[in-house]
């Protein structure tokens, strides 16, 4: 399979025919000055200088040369970079007039990228209208932040107007190396608290809780967050109101401030690129100095809060231009994470060299509990992986049978210390009923939660005892206790907020356990078969129909042979959704990136 994938810019056009399945590339094309005379270089090492044809042109331009270098190469599909999804894309999707519309009317929000973005879709369409094209989009991964992370504290009222609220970008990229960073470990993102680091001219920083994005340092634009290039990142709003005023800046030569001439050029009056700012820094340039040291104390700060965020971090990843090739940055971001688990191993940084065949490089050291990872990113690698899944329908499932919903109330799983602890010496959970899921009951035992603000009496525990000590409640209860407990997949329990717990003979203090289950579906293996979907997939579960229809997005899959099949939603969620004894939903489709998506009209997101 080779899928053509184009990044269309307003000043250059990259492209590359990649297979998706070994990332080998058939042909790549590099385009630059589309404003002028256009210079387009190919990968089997032909220069074309063409000039007299206008801006207006230029993206067909360069895609026309391309084209006659296919002329014999079978494309599956195109895949083109979209910087702005907003909050109508979580995922890729195939392009068709609907998605169009919605990209062209995102413009607003990435004015200088999304419709340099659609003139590039238009102009492969018409040169490549046999094979169907995909747009992915920057901001996708990001839909899953939380809502505490992507709202800004303005008034509701503005921000539901305007679209107001932080989209994050680089999201493929840090999509990509935390699968990557993941596998190198052993591992699964969805086990995994990783940050990503993506410096390059542009910079994010992003935190990967258990396979979802959950925090990231770009906002609203890509201008939010740390020193890049040419771009500020954070600075104080009212800066703005005092450059307009003090120095008669207008909205437009302030946009031109804060994007174009700020950053790393800014600072250090040598122009945007890492490497000759840090070779002037070691002549001794103050400016330079001072410009490396504002842009690695606002990544290692960043680092650090994000950690907190998560209540802690597995593995810490470097990529991009800067990430991958700089260990200075590398040593400055990384110093002094010793109180994290964070530990750099010097000798290891300074000869990391990736490649092709080695793009993970581990530079902690063998005790360091944190990974510290060099990953070399390949977002034209993800976008063709992710346009493949598409055209293999790898996001399809089965409809049919019908899956029951059942709603959770808020309930309590103990170990068999802790039983004791609250029921008295040698005592054993009672079953008052048995419940749908094979082996779990209802016990007669109840106990009285206690937190911060206030308590819950007669909680009910469920049966049998387990390994962990877990608290299951919804948000409602989560207020009115005054405990901040994570959305979290039943058993992890890592990191979670504690409580106090009473008993007829005695109380017990949990240091951690109380979250707010991820709602999901228990199946069995058989089950999954049938759907099409495997164990930890995230799906969306429509119900009802008409004026009452509605789709719950970001549903967990598990998958064991003693499941029944069953939908388990809270409290909060069945009475918002006006769920019914009996009510049934169908599936709808799935990812395996476990993103969650802004709802649509009658749809319920968590």
């Amino acid at each position: 399979m080779n899928i053509l994938v184009i990044n269309a810019g307003s000043s250059s056009v990259k492209a590359a025919v990649i297979d998706p399945a070994t990332g080998a590339r058939l042909l790549e094309m590099n385009a630059e000055r589309l404003l002028d005379a256009p210079v387009i270089d190919f990968s089997d090492g032909t220069h074309l200088e063409l000039s007299g044809k206008g801006p207006d042109r230029a993206i067909a331009t360069c895609l026309e040369a391309l084209k006659e270098k296919l002329a014999d190469t079978e494309l599956a599909g195109v895949g083109h970079r979209v910087v702005h999804g907003g909050e109508a894309f979580d995922r890729a999707v195939r392009i068709d007039a609907g998605v169009e519309e919605k990209i062209a009317g995102l413009a607003k929000l990435a004015p200088l990228h999304n419709p340099v973005n659609l003139r590039g879709i238009q102009a492969a369409q018409e040169l490549f209208p046999a094979v169907d094209h995909f747009a992915v989009f920057d901001t996708a991964f990001h839909q899953s932040l939380p809502n505490r992370a992507k709202t800004y504290a303005l008034p509701k009222a503005l921000l539901a107007e305007h679209g107001i609220r932080r989209y994050g970008f680089h999201g493929t990229s840090h999509q990509y190396v935390a699968a990557v960073a993941a596998k190198h470990l052993g591992a699964e993102t969805r086990d995994l608290r990783i940050i990503t680091c993506h410096l390059g001219n542009g910079c994010s920083v992003a935190a990967i809780e258990f396979g979802r994005s959950v925090e990231t340092s770009m906002g609203m634009t890509p201008l939010e967050g740390l020193a890049m290039g040419t771009r500020s990142g954070d600075v104080d709003p009212g800066l703005i109101r005092y450059l307009h005023e003090q120095a008669g800046l207008s909205p437009a030569a302030l946009d031109e401030l804060l994007n174009r001439q700020s950053g790393l050029a800014g600072l250090s009056g040598a122009g945007n690129d890492m490497r000759t700012i840090l070779q002037r820094s070691t002549e001794g340039d103050p400016d330079c100095q001072l410009a490396v040291q504002v842009f690695t104390h606002r990544l290692r700060k960043y680092i650090g809060a994000y950690a907190a965020v998560m209540g802690g971090v597995d593995a810490i990843v470097f990529t991009g231009g800067i990430g991958e090739n700089s260990p200075v940055i590398r040593h400055r971001a990384a110093q002094r994470l010793d109180f994290l688990g964070a530990i750099i191993n010097e000798d290891k940084n300074h000869s990391a060299k990736l490649s092709d065949q080695a793009p993970v490089f581990d530079f902690s050291m063998q005790h360091s509990r944190v990974k510290l990872l060099a990953v070399r990113t390949d977002e034209q690698l993800a976008i063709a992986r992710q346009c493949g899944q598409l055209i293999a329908q790898e996001d399809a499932v089965n409809t049919l049978p019908a899956i029951p919903i059942a709603i959770s109330a808020r309930h309590i799983h103990l170990r068999q210390e802790t039983v004791e602890q609250l029921f008295g010496k040698g005592h054993e959970l009672t079953v008052k009923k048995w419940l749908s899921q094979p082996g779990q009951f209802a016990a007669e035992e109840l106990v009285t939660v206690v937190g911060p603000r206030n308590q819950i009496e007669r909680v009910r525990v469920l049966g049998p005892v387990r390994s962990a000590d877990q608290l299951e409640i919804s948000r409602t209860d989560e207020f009115f206790l005054g405990i901040d407990a994570p959305i979290r997949e039943s058993g992890k329990v890592e990191n979670t907020p504690g409580c106090k717990l009473i008993g007829p003979a005695g109380t017990v203090d949990l240091e951690d356990g109380v979250i707010c289950a991820w709602r999901h579906i228990h199946m069995t293996p058989e089950d999954a078969a049938v759907f099409g979907v495997k164990d930890r997939d995230i799906v969306e579960v429509a119900v009802g129909s008409g004026e009452r229809s509605l789709v719950f997005g970001n549903v967990l899959i598990r998958v064991s042979p003693d499941y029944r099949l069953e939908m388990h939603i809270d409290t909060d969620e069945g009475n918002a959704a006006e769920i019914n004894v009996g009510e049934k939903g169908v599936l709808r489709s799935t990812s395996s990136a476990g993103t969650l998506r802004k709802k649509r009209p009658g749809e319920l997101v968590g």
